[in-house]
């Protein structure tokens, strides 16, 4: 059974997410929050697997609330669902530690469907269209939260990744899927699978988007 917290300060969507979620027979709804700062209250209460994330609410916005629930190192796993697919927000959501990013107007299915893999702990986020969103939106943040001036080799994050695994970590930043890693390198899936758990459990990212701005952060990859 997946447990899910609702976070979002509209009742009307609160209500439309949990009528979806409380007819699936592996799904749970756990709570419902209106603001970040009571979504971060429940999730320490209730240790949802998932929480669906809205991003603009009033007080403690959905990016600081993810931001802290992370921090904690809760195992919770954060969906942010937004209004636009490429919101200028969801990216700063993304670094906030969040596993991906649905719109608002996606189909059941595909919001059911984001929940298991980011409960099963992939990406929701399709890597090409992680790259797109980073490309359009890291020059509009502030210095301080865009790439790292440093070269890609001094980062500490990079320091204990092969060669091997520092390219596929690259391609991984420029938004290739693991069967055309194994294609165009030469490899069998079932060895990029495992390069790629490594490089996370190395670098400490959570999952492939934590992946993919580490890549940009590094300037292992930047933008198109």
């Amino acid at each position: 059974m997946t447990t899910v917290l609702i976070a979002d300060d509209q009742p009307m969507q609160r209500f439309g997410f949990r009528m979806l979620l409380e007819s699936q027979d592996d799904m749970s709804v756990v709570g419902e929050a209106s603001n970040g700062a009571e979504a971060i209250r429940l999730v320490d209460r209730f240790h949802p697997d998932v929480v669906l994330m809205d991003i603009r609410m009033p007080g403690l916005d959905g990016i600081e609330a993810t931001r802290r629930i992370i921090a904690t190192g809760a195992r919770t796993r954060i969906l942010i669902v937004t209004t636009f697919d490429l919101d200028e927000y969801a990216y700063e959501g993304l670094r906030a530690g969040a596993s991906g990013f649905l719109v608002k107007d996606a189909q059941p299915e595909e919001l059911l469907a984001g929940i298991r893999a980011v409960a099963g702990g992939d990406a929701v986020v399709a890597p090409s269209l992680t790259r797109r969103l980073l490309d359009a939106y890291i020059h509009h943040l502030p210095p301080t939260t865009g790439a790292t001036t440093a070269p890609h080799a001094e980062d500490p994050r990079l320091t204990s990744l092969t060669d091997r695994e520092r390219e596929i970590l690259t391609v991984i930043g420029q938004g290739w899927t693991n069967t055309e890693i194994a294609e165009r390198l030469h490899l069998a899936e079932s060895t990029v699978k495992t390069h790629v758990g490594r490089i996370l459990a190395k670098t400490g990212a959570r999952d492939r988007v934590q992946a993919v701005i580490l890549a940009y952060d590094t300037q292992l990859v930047t933008p198109a």
